[in-house]
């Protein structure tokens, strides 16, 4: 009988982590189930080096629980391959390997390598999906702190409240592998690893984990009225961000660095962080 220690996380999609973590269940048969929340182990590395060899390590949640994850483990070596079941929310990792929250748990040690390492606000860590600053940030927080209220919300839905006022545009310089450009009116700056984020807004289409390995696409959309912001982020939901020349710059590299010139909200794999006004990603290609 295979045996599978599952690690949940709580506070995943809205706090129904172990409720989804259990729909595991349905993809084996005659298997055994155990359960662990993974916010209260201390040191995961060494826990599951001391797991049975036979058993099996699953690791369910979303976007986020999979970049607090890989963070923890990144540079060690777990001693054993982990699986992943996405259970969240947004689950843009999914999305972006071709995968689905409907299949059953895949191997990830192969994602767990090669990330860009971000600096801000005196951190350092791998991300996933992406990062970014700007109105994609302020959606991150608000989504955030309303989930925790206990009130369902969505990123588009927020996001129009951000396009109708409530967040406003800033300027910034984006320097990508040492190429200094300045923008006015500033509406999102984010970097991308993947090409989704935001739970399914493809915002660079032709970056790609696998067959580009190493680069990252840094994206800044500005210039754009209130009335018309609208209708062009409906293009990048689409994946057509690219086709608004006149709003949106896309350049591929290694090394960017972002300077803005008021604080803003930052968000790496959808975690938001507050009064940022300045980041960088490095990938290791």
């Amino acid at each position: 009988m295979e045996e599978f220690l599952v690690l949940y996380n709580p506070y995943s999609q809205k706090g129904k982590g172990l409720a989804n973590a259990k729909k595991l269940a349905s993809f084996f048969k005659d298997a055994r189930f155990s359960y662990e929340d993974i916010t209260k182990i201390p040191d995961l590395s060494a826990f599951l080096k001391e797991l049975p060899a036979k058993t099996r390590a699953v690791l369910t949640g979303g976007d986020g629980t999979l970049s607090k994850t890989v963070n923890v483990l990144y540079g060690h070596d777990p001693g054993r391959e982990i699986l992943y079941y996405g259970a969240g929310s947004g689950n843009d990792f999914l999305r972006d390997i071709g995968r689905s929250p409907k299949d059953p748990p895949f191997p990830i040690n192969q994602y767990m390598k090669g990330l860009p390492l971000v600096k801000v606000n005196g951190l350092s860590m791998r991300c996933i999906n992406g990062i970014g600053l700007g109105l994609d940030g302020f959606c991150c927080a608000e989504v955030n702190r309303r989930h925790q209220e206990g009130r369902n919300v969505s990123y588009g839905q927020v996001a129009l409240e951000g396009v109708m006022g409530r967040y406003k545009p800033v300027d910034a310089v984006i320097t990508v592998d040492g190429v200094r450009q300045e923008f006015k009116n500033v509406w999102m700056a984010p970097v991308m690893f993947g090409s989704y984020f935001g739970g399914g807004y493809r915002m660079a289409p032709n970056q790609s984990r696998t067959k580009t390995p190493g680069q990252v696409t840094s994206v800044v959309i500005h210039s754009i009225s209130r009335f018309s912001a609208v209708f062009q982020f409906l293009k990048v939901k689409k994946g057509k961000g690219e086709s608004m020349t006149k709003y949106a710059v896309y350049r591929t590299g290694h090394h960017v660095e972002a300077e803005f010139s008021e604080p803003c909200d930052f968000q790496i794999d959808g975690e938001s962080i507050p009064g940022v006004t300045r980041y960088e990603i490095f990938s290791e290609g």
